[in-house]
């Protein structure tokens, strides 16, 4: 058994950290059924590991002992986002608004990316303080270390960049997904202003 195959077992029989990660981090290992069927540009087998409530789903994509993680999400969009299982997880656990980083990315611009997680975290720990807890647990539970946000925004957007040509997510007809990218810049919300 692999050492993404034992993380993963362990996840799914540790209730608690399982539903840390389900409950605060949308990382839900229950949902782990895509939306559809997908494939990615470089023909690498994908195995679905977990969802989020909107209809995300994680992918380890190819074989080996470290197989690299890819998102789809349930509005067309998708990529790599991290080189590994316990890198996706430090991810989401230390960056739960990751994907709102994208969002406010400006197409990919790094200090769009990095300013949107300073104000997102800000508004996590202040709208809800006990996000620090499930954090502790999960980091401990898996034997994680805590990484700043400024240092997992560079990381995923290196990974984000390096989709093309070989983690390009493709439908079903053979259509690419579109890059987790957006266009938002910071400015553009408006509780940010």
């Amino acid at each position: 058994m692999s050492s993404h195959d034992q993380l993963l077992a362990r996840l799914r029989t540790t209730p608690a950290t399982a539903d840390a990660l389900a409950g605060f981090f949308e990382f839900d290992v229950t949902r782990d059924e895509p939306i559809e069927d997908v494939g990615v540009a470089s023909g690498a087998a994908l195995v679905p590991i977990a969802g989020d409530s909107t209809g995300g789903c994680y992918f380890l994509c190819g074989d080996g002992p470290c197989p690299p993680v890819v998102f789809m999400t349930s509005e067309g969009q998708g990529g790599l986002i991290a080189d590994s299982l316990p890198e996706v997880l430090a991810l989401i656990v230390g960056l739960p608004y990751w994907q709102d980083c994208l969002k406010f990315s400006a197409g990919g611009d790094l200090d769009q990316m990095r300013t949107a997680a300073a104000r997102l975290e800000h508004d996590l720990l202040q709208d809800d303080s006990q996000v620090r807890q499930p954090r502790r647990q999960v980091y401990r539970e898996l034997g994680l270390s805590a990484t700043s946000p400024q240092e997992l925004v560079a990381r995923l957007h290196e990974a984000v960049v390096r989709t093309e040509p070989d983690f390009v997510l493709l439908d079903p007809d053979g259509n690419a997904y579109a890059s987790l990218f957006n266009t938002f810049r910071v400015s553009d919300n408006p509780d940010w202003r």
